[in-house]
């Protein structure tokens, strides 16, 4: 097995994990009471991967997932907060029946073999 024939396969392993952990969390939410809105939403400055609403809150949510929550938690950095609140911002610019939603940053922690963890107010 050739080195460009590995690495493609583990690339595509980490895009699998990375869909199972939306899954997850996207199911914890609605079991929660969230309807979900979008779903790995595109932006031209980033990517959210979940928008959910419940009641008038409207919650942009990164997702992790790693070996443990902890992990997973250190995985959500600075960077990867701007990123969620630029494309957010671009995201309600698009969407201006969102003005009046209270707008709220959240972030889910997916560590497998674990119950998921929803961590409401995140950031900003």
């Amino acid at each position: 097995m050739s080195l460009a024939s590995t690495s493609a396969a583990m690339r595509r392993k980490r895009h699998r994990r990375g869909l199972l952990s939306e899954y997850l969390a996207m199911a914890l939410l609605i079991c929660k009471g969230y309807r979900l809105i979008a779903w790995r939403t595109k932006t031209p400055v980033g990517e959210i991967d979940l928008i959910m609403r419940r009641g008038q809150t409207l919650a942009f949510i990164e997702v992790k997932g790693r070996r443990s929550h902890a992990e997973a938690a250190h995985a959500v950095h600075t960077k990867n907060q701007s990123r969620v609140v630029r494309a957010a911002q671009y995201f309600l610019a698009g969407h201006p029946h969102y003005a009046q939603s209270e707008i709220r940053f959240d972030v889910c922690l997916i560590a497998w073999y674990r119950w998921p963890q929803h961590l409401p107010h995140a950031f900003y």
